[in-house]
């Protein structure tokens, strides 16, 4: 799909497959590229569209490890092949560690409608990597890269640009427009995979939303841009299923029976990881005995 400015020199291009969002911040200097798509063959149409854009792409950031958001940088190396690739560190030792086993185990599936350009995807690593807070100047602008703490991933970050007062927020923030049986009230819940953080994931979100005034424009990682009340409803919900998990273990609730015993802010169905992650980070004195 073809870039859409949603501020001045911000632009965004939705892909249709897992309805991810690339987005593109330019300035004096250059054009950063915010996600790449889910594979090399995906990120190519994506990096023939950005042609029609002004400049040069001078970075390329990744707001997290998770295919769909980290697979298509080499279609931008490919373009501009001393273009730096910017991650957090935490997100950066996740795409080491899960990454090409991720991309293998798509690739063999048979029920994988994007199997075969999976298997001819060549990774990029991160090779501009930070802790909490980096700044990427181009010129006439400013382009902050924040990681408030872990959520959807370890290694999540926003990037902020001020002078418009726009927050880029990967998946962190969810409103995707998604029938089925990933959805409340037709829009997409948070992804509570394998490697999420349910415990952490409100905390962060308040520093997000520190960032945000009631005029931010908040693009997450897939679907239509949202608000500040629309990120403060996640973090809400978000805190009853962090504050359920931690309410059930102090009453001797064990975690095999956890899910079904709970009163949760998401279908029971989409929570099996959550609840086991909730449950494996508390902290020794955070749970009972099982009640006999």
């Amino acid at each position: 799909m073809p870039f859409t400015e949603v501020a001045d020199r911000v632009w965004v291009a939705p892909q249709p497959w897992c309805d991810v969002n690339v987005s593109v911040v330019g300035g004096a200097a250059g054009m950063v590229v915010v996600d790449t798509s889910g594979s090399t063959a995906a990120a190519a149409p994506v990096a023939e569209a950005y042609a029609g854009l002004p400049g040069d792409v001078v970075a390329v950031v990744t707001t997290h490890w998770h295919h769909d958001h980290a697979f298509g940088v080499a279609a931008f190396r490919a373009r501009w092949p001393a273009v730096p690739v910017h991650a957090q560190e935490t997100a950066a030792a996740e795409l080491a560690r899960w990454g090409e086993d991720t991309r293998l185990r798509m690739a063999a599936d048979p029920a994988e409608e994007h199997a075969a350009e999976l298997a001819a995807t060549a990774l990029v690593a991160p090779d501009h990597v930070f802790s909490a807070v980096s700044v990427l100047d181009l010129g006439d602008r400013v382009v902050e890269l924040v990681h408030p703490g872990a959520g959807h991933t370890g290694g999540d970050l926003v990037v902020r640009v001020g002078d418009v007062d726009l927050v880029l927020a990967g998946d962190l923030v969810e409103q995707s427009e998604l029938a089925g049986e990933r959805s409340v009230g037709g829009l997409a819940v948070p992804g509570l995979g394998p490697d999420c953080h349910p415990l952490a994931w409100p905390s962060t979100l308040d520093v997000v939303l520190d960032l945000l005034t009631p005029a931010t424009l908040v693009v997450p990682g897939h679907g239509r841009p949202v608000d500040r009340d629309h990120v403060e409803q996640q973090r809400n919900e978000l805190g009853l299923l962090a504050q359920q998990v931690r309410d059930l273990a102090a009453g001797g609730v064990g975690p095999d029976e956890a899910l079904a015993r709970g009163e949760w802010p998401f279908p029971r169905h989409l929570l099996a990881d959550a609840v086991r992650r909730g449950y494996d980070a508390l902290p020794r004195g955070g749970r009972r005995l099982p009640l006999a």
